[in-house]
């Protein structure tokens, strides 16, 4: 009886090894590709520097910048409401409808049609106070995306989900570095490194959409079912280990390689802190009932959560990334959780996102990408960003058992990309690492990918994937 145990443990340590050392030698052959890549393309040089949008300036407004602000907000608002309501009646996430209305309102539409009308909506000298409110929505909107962040689920799933979840990042990373060989001469701005650019656009084909995938999942009532929980537990950690590529990849295009190598390790130690020395305060303290006010505790947590932001602009990672650390390491069935959800959701869903929207939508010309090319280079992004994100999570989750129904449902599900696309194009577009070109036919990828989701999804789900 014994011999037979010690053998079964022995063959259980065996088939361990085993995975480890599989899936090391996988990452280590993605790694060693992508750093070919990588080592290739920096001896490309551009060809010139991409045509900049030519901006008009705008006369002088007796009205203060306060009220256009205002009026920016009151137009991306109703606006954003009613496309919302009309994507929604066509299937489609509310949240797409939202960032279509923020495009309307800038220079690809309205811009277009009414000239003078988009500059009083959305003037040109407006611009940095809507960037600022934006901003904050943004920070506040990543320590929400943080803080519905299940580590437990994570946990649990984490043997079958993980492969799948960091296959659907690798394969787009480095199907995205190749892409930058082509793409880099033509729409790349001038004086921009290749390797900031092609890590660049490998962490923009890898995004997944959390909060959208989720909301996909939620309004179709399945996200308790097989498909569901695999899903959101492939997003979670795909969102993990995403912003923490997009924190290496900030920091090396803001640095030279010295400097790259100090904020990386500046990122290590300060992620070190927030998870070994943090969060079991954040435990200790937040996790379960507690006799201290509300209030005293959401000051407190505000406190932190702005520490937290300084702290990732400081190191150079952005400030976005520090909020979600901090929602992330706060338990997310915590009453300062809920409270925080319950109290921020809807400001920062209904009032500081469409602003988010539309300083996106100020930024983004649809006209800029005209001409063959532009159209074929747009149509090649597309192609290259759902076969990596679909064919990666196909692959792996066939890997792991699933039925070609399910990996193909995983695959249209990891995607999606929406608002945290935006999010990361926005981020490239302000470090000057893509030209405002290369910013339009990424957001129209955006766009297709998210939008495609939901027909699709409708298409492969059966009562056998489904099952609980």
């Amino acid at each position: 009886m014994n011999a037979n145990m010690a053998a079964r443990t022995k063959s259980a340590h065996w088939s361990v090894v085993q995975i480890v050392l599989g899936y090391l030698v996988v990452a280590a052959v993605f790694i060693g590709l992508i750093f070919a890549v990588l080592s290739y393309g920096e001896q490309l040089t551009t060809m010139s520097s991409a045509a900049e949008a030519t901006t008009k300036v705008a006369a002088a407004h007796k009205l203060s910048p306060l009220y256009h602000v205002l009026l920016a907000l009151v137009s991306i608002l109703l606006l954003g409401r009613w496309m919302g309501k009309l994507f929604v009646y066509v299937g489609q996430p509310r949240v797409i409808g939202e960032m279509v209305a923020g495009i309307m309102l800038g220079p690809s539409l309205l811009g277009q049609i009414l000239p003078a009308a988009q500059q009083f909506v959305l003037p040109n000298d407006v611009a940095p106070y809507l960037g600022i409110i934006a901003q904050i929505g943004v920070i506040l909107y990543m320590f929400l995306v943080g803080l519905e962040l299940n580590a437990g689920l994570i946990k649990s799933k984490a043997h079958s989900t993980v492969a799948i979840s960091h296959t659907s990042i690798l394969v787009p990373f480095l199907l995205g570095t190749i892409l930058a060989l082509w793409i880099y001469p033509h729409y790349a701005p001038a004086n921009t490194r290749f390797m900031s650019f092609a890590l660049f656009m490998g962490i923009a084909m890898s995004i997944t959409a959390f909060p959208v995938l989720a909301r996909i999942l939620t309004d179709r009532k399945i996200e308790h079912t097989a498909l569901g929980v695999i899903a959101i537990s492939c997003a979670a950690i795909d969102d993990v280990t995403a912003w923490c590529l997009l924190a290496f990849v900030v920091g090396v295009a803001q640095s030279q390689m010295g400097g790259a190598v100090q904020t990386v390790l500046y990122a290590l130690g300060y992620i070190a802190i927030m998870l070994f020395v943090v969060r079991p305060f954040a435990v200790r303290f937040l996790g379960h009932a507690s006799d201290t006010p509300q209030q005293r505790m959401a000051v407190w947590v505000l406190v932190g959560l702005l520490f937290s932001a300084m702290t990732a602009e400081w190191i150079g990672i952005h400030a976005i990334f520090g909020a979600f650390l901090l929602g992330a390491i706060i338990p997310h069935d915590s009453e300062v959780a809920v409270d925080f959800r319950h109290k921020l959701e809807d400001i920062v869903q209904i009032l500081l996102l469409p602003a988010f929207f539309a300083y996106t939508g100020m930024r983004t010309e649809i006209g800029l990408v005209s001409g063959v090319q532009a159209w074929a280079f747009t149509a090649i992004i597309i192609l290259v960003a759902t076969l990596g994100k679909f064919g990666g999570t196909f692959a792996a989750a066939k890997v792991t058992g699933q039925s070609w129904r399910m990996s193909s449902a995983l695959g249209v599900l990891m995607n999606t990309r929406g608002l945290m696309e935006l999010i990361v194009l926005n981020i490239g577009l302000e470090m000057g690492v893509i030209s405002p070109t290369l910013f339009a036919m990424m957001v129209l990828m955006a766009l297709v990918t998210t939008m495609a989701t939901t027909p699709i999804l409708h298409w492969l789900t059966t009562p056998e994937i489904l099952a609980t």
